[in-house]
């Protein structure tokens, strides 16, 4: 007969490396006490790693680098799907993922409508900011992270530079969800994004 432990390795063993897993994904195997014991004891055999608390995972390998660490997106994103929630990037964030800062944040924070929080990741941090569902109704992915980006910049701080680095991001996205995601944004975000709709209507 499988030990809770046994059964806890198959099933990770059955997914990609790097793929998360919360202690709730092994509850049909035992109590949540005897699953936290023998996730522990894995853990202090080398078999798995332990990301964060409740977090775990068998890392992914490189030949020269070693264990290779989830990011702090996927982290946020396995959270959200677990939780059912939605969340957006927020501020430098949001500037890095559109090539508008090489600033790597030492906190990341995202929006969302589930819980807020904070989920430490040794020195860095997650930091779940609970708003309001309009500010998560984009569509979109990068025209939900160009509203966010350029709130974080400012209307009297925004430069040429700035705005054509966006429309060409902007011209990635499907025109259907960029003409939705333009209501949601401020006037004078608008404005910027509306460029990018012209570019697309004219070609």
């Amino acid at each position: 007969m499988k030990s809770i432990d046994d059964k806890i390795f198959i099933k990770m063993g059955k997914a990609k490396r790097g793929s998360l897993f919360f202690t709730e994904d092994f509850l049909s195997f035992g109590n949540a006490k005897s699953v936290s014991k023998a996730l522990e004891r894995l853990v202090d055999g080398g078999k798995i790693s332990r990301i964060v608390r409740g977090i775990y995972a068998r890392l992914e390998k490189h030949p020269v680098l070693g264990e290779i660490s989830p990011s702090t997106e996927a982290i946020a994103e396995a959270i959200s799907k677990r939780d059912k929630a939605r969340i957006m990037p927020t501020g430098v964030l949001a500037l890095n993922a559109l090539g508008l800062s090489t600033q790597v944040p030492m906190n990341v924070v995202y929006l969302t409508d589930g819980s807020a929080r904070k989920i430490n990741l040794g020195k860095r941090k997650i930091v779940f900011k609970r708003t309001s569902p309009k500010n998560l109704s984009a569509i979109g992915k990068i025209s939900g992270l160009v509203i966010q980006a350029l709130k974080e910049i400012g209307e009297d701080n925004v430069t040429e530079e700035e705005v054509q680095i966006i429309l060409k991001q902007l011209g990635r996205e499907e025109q259907y969800r960029l003409e939705h995601d333009i209501r949601l944004a401020p006037e004078w975000i608008r404005k910027i994004m509306r460029q990018a709709l012209k570019k697309e209507t004219n070609e």
